[in-house]
């Protein structure tokens, strides 16, 4: 299991070489990143961050955009999927909740398709 906000102290090269350089992340620092992102967190942004966390720490990172759009898409399924993570995080739901989770953006996601539009 992925500890993020330890695995900096690691050393070597290892699988996980992307979140050795994560900085300190805390739910201060997430609401201090979703307010410059003009976001005022709810449960249900909570939701979604924590889950996206919760998943680094499991498997480590996605390799691209499209991945995370589709693992957010599949868990939010009844919540409205997609619809509803624009609705959370309207300039995109990838790089939105990995900016204010404090987690690596992942390869491709700034192309609008996979859950950007910035």
């Amino acid at each position: 299991m992925y500890d993020i906000n330890q695995i900096i102290n690691r050393e070597g090269n290892t699988p996980e070489a992307d979140l050795l350089e994560l900085g300190e992340w805390s739910e201060e620092i997430a609401q201090k990143l979703a307010g410059e992102e003009g976001i005022t967190l709810s449960k249900e942004h909570w939701d979604v961050i924590n889950f996206l966390r919760d998943y680094y720490q499991r498997c480590g990172p996605c390799p691209n955009g499209r991945a995370v759009l589709g693992l957010l898409e599949d868990n939010f399924a009844q919540q409205g999927g997609k619809k509803y993570l624009y609705h959370l995080f309207p300039k995109g739901p990838v790089v939105q909740v990995c900016k204010i989770a404090g987690l690596p953006l992942p390869a491709y996601s700034t192309d609008p398709h996979f859950g950007s539009v910035m």
